[in-house]
């Protein structure tokens, strides 16, 4: 989305982005193939029990290697500062970085809402919580960012530099491809892909934490507290270290590229800015595996690394979470009968 500025006493000279660009997506390639691609295999083939959030997991390490896959074209690019794909191909970049970045958060978002109704309602939303729902919903999540995604990408057009001597890709929009399409479409996946999924994860997050204070809440597993605010600690590192920087400063952008605001100070802020926050949010294909290895206990236990005990996870489909009494060896749904009393068990994940 680099672009000259409309107003040439505010130039700005943003050309460090090609190397920073370059830099951050080899790292991101290397980093986000192998992880991805490691988690995708566990999930699809290791994995005995498949549950719900192990459905949003799948999706969303779908979501990163679509984008991972894309990456070596855009690395191409910014070496050669050249684009000799076709017009065809930039569209596709386009939508793959665009579906992931949104993918991602919606995705997150999706597990978070999941860990929360697991803790606070463990009951009552066993009707909510079954796979048939959360196919629904992941079908629902790709039809949105494929949607916004594809509408955003109409503009990813290529286009010829001043001289003719190459080709662009994500550059070169005009003030009125802004003013009139691209401000209204940044708005829009600024709204439902950034600042719904941002205000669920916060609510859920602090739900859960209010619920974790009670003491009668895990109190016979304390140990799954800490693990709780890990994952908590982790979905929110996530969203504040790769998608609030970006969003922040993309919808800063998009305002003073429409024109909406006629600030130059504010214009050279947002076109150094931008490369860096949209560097910082491409991270998020390598963070997300962090994201599987604090909600799966299947998944540690894979690359041979144990938890600190039986109890020390909460968020394995074979593990109850609230427990009246104790679970049994194999985390079944049932009851214990100990010193001649019948201890019930709350459902599983």
């Amino acid at each position: 989305m680099g672009n000259d500025s409309q107003n040439p006493t505010c130039f700005t000279n943003d050309s460090f982005k090609y190397t920073l660009y370059c830099t951050v997506y080899s790292i991101v390639f290397i980093l986000g193939l192998l992880t991805n691609c490691t988690s995708l295999y566990f999930f699809s083939c290791k994995m005995k029990m498949r549950n719900e959030t192990t459905i949003f997991m799948t999706n969303l390490a779908v979501s990163d290697l679509l984008f991972v896959f894309t990456l070596p074209f855009k690395i191409f690019y910014n070496i050669n500062r050249h684009w000799p794909f076709g017009d065809g191909l930039c569209k596709v970049s386009g939508t793959a970085f665009l579906t992931n970045i949104y993918g991602s958060m919606l995705f997150l978002t999706c597990i978070s809402v999941d860990r929360f109704l697991a803790i606070v309602y463990p009951f009552r939303s066993r009707t909510i919580r079954t796979r048939r729902n959360t196919s629904i919903i992941c079908a629902g999540v790709w039809l949105l960012v494929l949607s916004g995604g594809i509408s955003a990408s109409l503009f990813s057009t290529t286009n010829n530099r001043g001289d003719n001597s190459s080709t662009t890709c994500f550059e070169g929009f005009s003030k009125d491809t802004w003013k009139t399409y691209l401000s209204k479409i940044t708005i829009f996946i600024e709204i439902v892909g950034f600042l719904i999924p941002l205000l669920l994860n916060l609510t859920c997050s602090s739900l859960v934490l209010r619920t974790l204070r009670k003491p009668e809440t895990l109190s016979p597993i304390g140990a799954n507290k800490e693990r709780v605010l890990k994952m908590i600690i982790v979905h929110l590192s996530i969203f504040i270290i790769c998608f609030v920087p970006y969003n922040s400063i993309l919808f800063i952008y998009a305002l003073v590229r429409s024109q909406a605001i006629a600030n130059c100070s504010l214009e050279r802020l947002a076109k150094i800015m931008y490369p860096i926050t949209l560097c910082l949010a491409t991270t998020n294909c390598c963070l997300d595996p962090f994201v599987y290895y604090f909600t799966s206990e299947s998944f540690q236990k894979y690359f041979n690394i144990r938890p600190r005990s039986k109890l020390d996870s909460i968020f394995k489909s074979e593990t109850p979470l609230t427990v009246k009494g104790e679970p049994t060896a194999e985390g079944a749904v049932g009851s214990v009968n100990r010193n001649g009393a019948n201890i019930q068990l709350e459902s599983q994940f």
